[in-house]
C-alpha cells in the first residue's frame, strides 16, 4: 500500500480520534498523510462532523469530493468514520455508494483491520500528531449526559464516560516524550470528569496531575458545563502557575426564558454567581463562552438580555452560533424552528460587533506589559505565538518581532494592539 490520506473534520475531539488512528497505521509500515486537499493515496480514510448543519455539509461535500476521485479511478478505497457516520449510516451508505465503508465514532478500529493490518493494544494510547510538536489535544472523556435541547452530542456519542485517570496520565507523558510542552485538556463536558468512574468529580486531582509532569509547561482546560461545575478545581487554577489562567466555559444565553428553554439546568443569577467566583478566585482569568442566538422562542426581549449579559460581563474570548434545527434533538422534537435565519444571523452579528469593541479594550490594556508567549508558527518576517489566555485556532494571537524558535516559550513586550490580537517584542527566552 503506497500511502493512506486520513482527512479530518470538525473539532479537536475528532482530531485525536484520528491522530491515534494515523499512529496505528504507521506501527503497520503503511505510509500516512494528513488533510490533503486533494486525494492522493490510494486509500483514503474520511473522520466526519456531524454537530450542526454547516459541519454536516462539510462533511458530506467532503465525502463526494472523495467519491468523485474514486469514481475516476485515481482513488481505490475509501471509507467514512465519525460523527456523521455514527448518526446517519444506513443513509449514507444508500445515497453514496462509492464508500466502501462506513464507521462510525467509536468503531474505526475496524478500519485497520480492513486494510490487513493489525490494531496494538500497546500504542493505543500513542499518537501521530497533526498540531505542531509543542502542544497537543488530550481527550479525557466521551459523551455527555446533558441533553440540551438543541444538541445533538448525546444522541452521537452517547452517555458520559471518563477515561481511567492512569491512561490519561500514561499519554501525557508518552505526548511530554516527544517534545509536547503545552496540553489542551479537552471532554464533552469537563463539569463531569470521574462522576461515571470514581462516582465522584476528579477534575482538579486530574489536572494537577498532568501539571506534574516535569515537561509539560501549560494545562489548558476546555468545555466546561456552568451547571455542576467543580468548584475545586479554581483552586488548582490559582496555585499551580502550569494550569493556565484560562477556562473555556459555554454558557449558550443569558435570559431564564431562555435559560429554561434549552434545558441548562441553570439561572441567570446562579450563571452570574459562578462567573463572580471563577474571577474572584482566579484573578486575572480568561473566560471563553460560546453563545446561541436565534434559538426557538428566542424573543426581542431575551437577545436584548443576552446583548445587554455580553456588555457587562465583558467576556475576554466569546464565539457565536446561529441556532441550527438538529432532527431528533428535543428542540427538534418539541419546537418550531421560528426564528428566520436572517434573524438568527443577525443578532449573531451583533453580538460579535459588540464583542470586538470589548476586545480591543482588554488588548489596550496589555500594551506595555510582559507576557509569556509560546511561538507556534514563522510567518513572512515574523512570529505568532500565543498567551497562557489564547487557545490554538479560536482565539487571538500574538504578533512576535524578534529572535526565537517554534516552540519556544519567551517573554513578550507588548507594543501595539488590534481589536483580537496583539503585537510585541521578544525581552528574552
Amino acid at each position: 500500500m503506497k500511502l493512506v490520506d486520513v482527512i479530518s473534520l470538525g473539532c479537536s475531539k475528532n482530531l485525536v480520534d484520528s491522530e491515534k488512528l494515523m499512529a496505528q497505521l504507521r506501527a503497520n509500515n503503511i505510509t500516512v498523510a494528513h488533510d490533503s486537499p486533494n486525494p492522493r493515496g490510494e486509500v483514503a480514510i474520511i473522520n466526519t462532523c456531524g454537530f450542526i448543519g454547516d459541519a454536516k455539509e462539510e462533511s458530506i461535500n467532503t465525502i463526494l469530493q472523495f467519491a468523485e476521485a474514486k469514481h475516476r479511478g485515481t482513488l481505490k478505497k475509501l471509507y467514512v468514520m465519525g460523527c456523521l457516520s455514527e448518526r446517519y449510516r444506513a443513509e449514507l451508505a444508500e445515497h453514496i455508494p462509492e464508500v466502501d465503508k462506513f464507521y462510525g465514532k467509536f468503531d474505526w478500529k475496524g478500519i485497520i483491520q480492513e486494510l490487513g493490518a493489525t490494531f496494538r493494544r500497546d500504542i493505543m494510547n500513542e499518537r501521530s500528531l497533526t498540531t505542531p510538536h509543542h502542544y497537543a489535544y488530550l481527550k479525557i472523556s466521551e459523551g455527555c449526559n446533558r441533553k440540551c435541547s438543541y444538541c445533538a452530542i448525546p444522541l452521537i456519542t452517547g452517555p458520559h464516560t471518563s477515561r481511567p485517570m492512569e491512561e490519561i496520565l500514561d499519554e501525557v507523558k508518552r505526548l511530554a516524550d516527544t517534545g509536547v510542552r503545552e496540553i489542551q485538556v479537552i471532554a464533552q463536558d469537563l463539569s463531569s470528569y470521574g462522576t461515571d468512574l470514581y462516582k465522584k468529580n476528579r477534575l482538579a486531582e486530574l489536572v494537577d496531575a498532568i501539571a506534574s509532569v516535569d515537561s509539560i509547561e501549560w494545562v489548558r482546560l476546555h468545555y466546561a458545563y456552568p451547571a455542576g461545575f467543580p468548584h475545586d478545581i479554581l483552586d488548582v487554577m490559582a496555585a499551580n502557575p502550569k494550569v493556565c489562567n484560562y477556562l473555556d466555559i459555554a454558557l449558550q444565553h443569558s435570559s431564564d426564558h431562555m435559560l429554561k428553554q434549552m434545558l441548562r439546568h441553570i439561572s441567570k443569577a446562579k450563571t452570574i454567581e459562578l462567573l463572580d467566583e471563577i474571577r474572584q478566585r482566579v484573578p486575572g482569568i480568561h473566560l471563553r463562552t460560546t453563545l446561541i442566538t436565534g434559538h426557538p422562542g428566542e424573543t426581542e426581549e431575551d437577545f436584548a438580555d443576552l446583548m445587554d449579559f455580553v456588555r457587562t460581563q465583558r467576556f475576554e474570548r466569546l464565539g457565536v452560533f446561529p441556532y441550527s434545527h438538529e432532527d431528533d434533538t428535543y428542540a427538534w422534537k418539541n419546537y418550531a424552528d421560528d426564528i428566520p435565519e436572517e434573524v438568527k444571523q443577525e443578532r449573531a452579528d451583533m453580538i460579535m460587533a459588540l464583542q470586538e469593541g470589548i476586545s480591543a479594550e482588554i488588548n489596550r490594556a496589555k500594551v506595555g506589559k510582559d507576557l509569556k508567549v509560546i511561538i507556534d508558527r514563522e510567518e513572512d518576517g515574523y512570529l505568532v505565538g500565543r498567551t497562557e489566555f489564547d487557545s490554538p485556532e479560536v482565539d487571538p494571537e500574538v504578533i512576535v518581532h524578534g529572535n526565537a524558535n517554534v516552540g519556544d516559550f519567551c517573554t513578550v513586550r507588548i507594543t501595539d494592539s488590534e481589536d483580537y490580537d496583539l503585537i510585541g517584542n521578544v525581552v528574552n527566552k
